[in-house]
This record gives C-alpha cells, sequence and structure tokens, in this order.
C-alpha cells in the first residue's frame, strides 16, 4: 500500500502587482509514491519544490493540477492525518508555553490521556534526546536545535503510521544531526513510514530505502536508493548528484 500518491502535480504561485502579476511555477511536474514501511528520501536544493510539495501533501497548498493523496484520501480531509506525524522546516510554537505545556497540548489533540500521555512524553523525549530539563523552560529560550528536537518529538508522541519531516536536520550541529537520524532509523525499524526532505545527499544516504530528487520543481529520479546512486555506465553518476544539489547543473 502507497501512504503517499503524487501523480502529475503542480504548484502556480500569482505575484502581486509590484510583479506585473506575473506567474510562477513552484513545482512544473512531480509523481512519486511512498510505500507503507519506506524510509523515503526527498531530495533537491534549495527553492526546488520540496516544501511546497510538502505543505500541499499535508493539506495547507491546493493543488493547481495533478492529485496528492495522504493516506489513500485527499488531504483536505481531516481524517488523512489521523495516523500522521509532521514537523515543518521551521516549526512554530507559542513561545510562552513551557515545552512540557506544549507537549502536553499536542498530545491531548491526538487524543492521549493520563498515564499513557505521560509514558508517551517519556518516550517521545528519550527517543530525540530532549533533556528533561528542557521541558519546564519556556520555549523562546531555546536554541534552534532544542526546538527542532522538540517538534520532531512532538510529531511522533501519538505514535504515527506515517512521519512527514521537511528538512529535519536543518541548523543542527554535527551531533544533532547523527541523533536525528538515529532516531529516523529507530522508528523505522519499529514500522514507522518515513517521508522527509532533504538537500544533503550524504543524509539520505546513510538512512533512506527509497528517494527522488527534484530539481526547479521537476523530478528527475525516483525509486530504489540503490538504484539512483549507481550508474554502472558512468563512475561520476554520484558526483553529478552532488553538483545538482550544490549548483542546479543538469545530468549528462
Amino acid at each position: 500500500m502507497d501512504l503517499v500518491e503524487i501523480k502529475d502535480f503542480r504548484k502556480s504561485y500569482r505575484l502581486g502587482i509590484e510583479h506585473g502579476m506575473k506567474t510562477v511555477e513552484a513545482v512544473k511536474s512531480i509523481s512519486l509514491s511512498v510505500p507503507e514501511g519506506a524510509l523515503y528520501g526527498f531530495i533537491g536544493p534549495n527553492g526546488a519544490g520540496k516544501t511546497t510539495t510538502i505543505k500541499t501533501l499535508m493539506g495547507l497548498l491546493r493543488p493547481t493540477s495533478g492529485t496528492v493523496k495522504l493516506m489513500g484520501r485527499d488531504p483536505l480531509d481531516p481524517a488523512s492525518r489521523v495516523q500522521v506525524g509532521f514537523q515543518p522546516e521551521q516549526p512554530y510554537f507559542y513561545d510562552y508555553l513551557t515545552g512540557m505545556e506544549l507537549l502536553m497540548f499536542y498530545g491531548r489533540l491526538s487524543g492521549l490521556r493520563g498515564q499513557e500521555l505521560s509514558k508517551r512524553i517519556e518516550e517521545s523525549c528519550a527517543l530525540c534526546k530532549v533533556d528533561a530539563s528542557w521541558l519546564s523552560r519556556r520555549l523562546r529560550t531555546y536554541s534552534k536545535g532544542m526546538s527542532q528536537r522538540l517538534g520532531l518529538a512532538q510529531s511522533v508522541l501519538h505514535k504515527p503510521k506515517l512521519l512527514i519531516l521537511d528538512e529535519p536536520m536543518s541548523g543542527l550541529d554535527p551531533m544533532g544531526r547523527r541523533d536525528v537520524r538515529l532516531a529516523m532509523l529507530e522508528l523505522h525499524k519499529a514500522g514507522t513510514t518515513i517521508f522527509y526532505s532533504s538537500h544533503v545527499l550524504s543524509d539520505v544516504e546513510e538512512v533512506c530505502t527509497h528517494a527522488a530528487m527534484v530539481v526547479r520543481g521537476t523530478l528527475r529520479v525516483e525509486g530504489l536508493l540503490s538504484d539512483i546512486l549507481n550508474d554502472p555506465a558512468d563512475p561520476d553518476h554520484r558526483q553529478k548528484l552532488e553538483d545538482i544539489l550544490a549548483r542546479e547543473v543538469e545530468l549528462a
């Protein structure tokens, strides 16, 4: 079963009067599917259309054309998100809350109560390396890395079947990136399907089973990661992929 299905997805924006009402295509053509049980890397340089695609998948944007399905349903159907965890690239939390208050709030939104909620908070914080001492602090005092870890913890509180992460390692130091990778591997081992975006090929290479690369709003390659990274006829293939991510050059 495919938990994410995207077919001929396109998304255009109309710029304001100061730009002559020009239309910009953020996503020109993307088709991909995320099978249940995959750890799927959605890779591409900054501005390639990854976040636009993820926002549409989560029902925050509507496609200009094409179809997008989440858990077999239209993303605008709230039922599509019941078994989904989500962390945006730049999560916004009410900064007057403490870490514990935030986790309690999101846990209750997910239907957790009492001892079950307390247990899930403890487990999620341990998984995401959220120090217990942080939970009594106001979120306005958190660093970027602390916020990223807390955001990941809240996204897995309800043990989602599908976890969607937009650049989860963005802004993290090497230790933080390692901790996020280990958390994803542990979640995947426990049966969670993961779809996450990145512009760093090595991050995807270390953990993923499947991947897709999007450049300038167009899907270039998609499938098993081993097939994407290796081209027996081209010994420089992997370096070309790195060049695409760094400079948006074309594959030869």
